[in-house]
């Protein structure tokens, strides 16, 4: 690519679902009522966790700043993605996309381990449960979820000071939604393979490590939910594990597909738009859900917040 080609840019076009002008309005409605759901849901979980004392456990503390990042997640992506599908002008600045990349990583990377930290959570609560108070300590719990928010804004300098250094594009046209870094080093004139290595190793790492956590965690609660003579016990372990297992493997999975597996050409951006729609924006609406419908003491909760009026 000869240099007469390439330019500084003060803004990106965004090109999100042009292929299906048809189906505009129809993704609008969708994604707005995906993004009510997703609002209503977390913050109400946070809510929810907030007011009633019988949630105030290690669980669903990290529980409340899981619907918190996720809450985070959509708001990041999806009103400007709904702005570009109603209207024609579809650019953002380059500082636009720099801070919307830059959040993005930040939450994407701290879900990441926040779900490694619960999964460790359950290990204590079903295989210790008589040291479960003392091992997740109120002081402990802070000191994980810090550190789940620090290993996030960590990653996400490394790769915005690695992006910040391209001097020039070939073109401002991202054949993506939103600003992620895959499609923004597409479009980069300089060699980026310095910034690709990094990204594949940073989220391979991320995910071996996480997922070896919660394997092994997962391993033990299996031994332990086996072993136990209660019925009742067993049943109570397996549906609050469903629910966190269902959403690490649908996270996880979409993650390794999109950063992790090599893959080229056009259908394989618009596999990555797909994949990634589902755990920006499907994803945190899901969560809550999961957690609710299949959580007797959040369903118990919830009742008796409604019927003393307390979010009234």
């Amino acid at each position: 690519m000869g240099k007469e080609n390439c330019t500084t840019v003060t803004e990106f076009i965004l090109l999100g679902f042009l292929d299906v002008p048809e189906l505009r309005v129809f993704l609008v409605l969708v994604f707005l009522v995906i993004y009510g759901v997703t609002v209503l849901g977390n913050l109400g979980m946070i809510g929810l966790i907030q007011v009633s004392p019988r949630l105030h456990t290690p669980m669903y503390f990290f529980l409340s700043h899981l619907s918190f990042v996720d809450f985070c997640y959509s708001t990041i992506i999806v009103p400007k993605m709904l702005a570009n599908l109603l209207k024609e002008d579809k650019a953002i600045s380059f500082l636009e996309c720099v801070v919307q990349f830059y959040l993005f990583c930040i939450c994407g990377v701290t879900e990441i381990i926040l779900l490694a930290v619960m999964a460790y959570d359950r290990f204590v609560a079903i295989c210790n449960p008589l040291l479960y108070k003392l091992t997740m300590s109120r002081s402990v719990c802070v000191e994980l979820m810090s550190c789940c928010y620090l290993c996030g804004t960590v990653c996400s300098l490394i790769h915005l000071c690695l992006a910040l250094k391209i001097p020039s594009y070939r073109s401002n046209v991202i054949n993506h939604f939103f600003c992620d870094l895959p499609p923004l080093l597409s479009i980069a004139c300089s060699d980026v393979t310095l910034n690709q290595l990094v990204l594949y190793i940073v989220a391979t790492f991320n995910e071996l490590v996480t997922s070896v956590i919660i394997l092994t965690s997962y391993l033990f609660i299996l031994i332990t939910i086996l072993r136990m003579r209660s019925a009742e016990g067993r049943s109570k372990a397996f549906s609050t594990c469903a629910s966190h297992l269902t959403t690490i493997v649908v996270l996880q999975g979409t993650i390794l597909f999109i950063y992790c597996w090599p893959h080229s050409g056009s259908s394989s951006v618009d596999s990555d738009k797909v994949a990634t729609v589902f755990y920006t924006v499907v994803i945190p609406m899901l969560n809550p859900l999961i957690y609710s419908l299949r959580n007797k003491d959040v369903k118990e909760a919830l009742r008796k917040a409604v019927n003393s009026k307390v979010f009234f």
